[in-house]
């Protein structure tokens, strides 16, 4: 099906509906948790999408910066999105909060690759929540975009805390989280 963007594989008709799901050639649906935006296009038209689109979400350059969740006590589900740009590669900073359970609420922080799977396994992120006596951190490789933040939060690929953890650093009400991406 996406031959005509550049995927080259002939497979037999019964593997091919499971490789399309997966296909780096596929179209990139707009990675913006939260949004009903049903926006597609090339992995080059998504920076422009969202700055276009997206117009709240703020760009930070350099390989270290902190990403400040604010209002964390907001009721319900919530997400807080951010972009950081380095190394020639945008990354999106997503911490979003969510009802798992009946009452609780937990916390997953996770760093996204604008870019393919194969770009993503060059990186290595570190989330970092820093307290007076207290440091929580998380490192990982991120994910790309395609896989999207459902299946980093599936994948237990993040960073997962409660909300008493998040009222242990955050400072009145504001969430600092040192985000810090590094090459391979």
């Amino acid at each position: 099906q996406y031959s005509t963007t550049g995927c080259s594989l002939t497979l037999h008709h019964t593997e091919k509906p499971k490789h399309e799901a997966i296909c780096e050639y596929r179209p990139y649906s707009c990675p913006c948790p939260g949004t009903s935006c049903d926006w597609e296009g090339s992995l080059e038209a998504v920076m422009s999408h969202l700055m276009h689109a997206h117009k709240s979400i703020t760009t930070l350059q350099g390989e270290d910066i902190i990403f400040l969740a604010t209002d964390i006590n907001l009721p319900g589900a919530v997400d807080w999105v951010m972009m950081q740009s380095c190394f020639g590669h945008h990354f999106m900073l997503v911490l979003k909060k969510q009802e798992k359970c009946e009452g609780h609420q937990q916390f997953f922080a996770t760093v996204l690759l604008i870019g393919t799977r194969k770009q993503a396994e060059s990186f290595q992120y570190r989330l970092e929540l820093h307290g007076s006596c207290h440091r929580l951190t998380w490192e990982a490789s991120p994910c790309s975009i395609h896989d999207g933040v459902a299946v980093a939060i599936r994948s237990s690929n993040c960073l997962v805390f409660d909300t008493a953890t998040a009222h242990l650093f955050a400072d009145n009400g504001n969430l600092g989280i040192n985000v810090t991406i590094s090459t391979c």
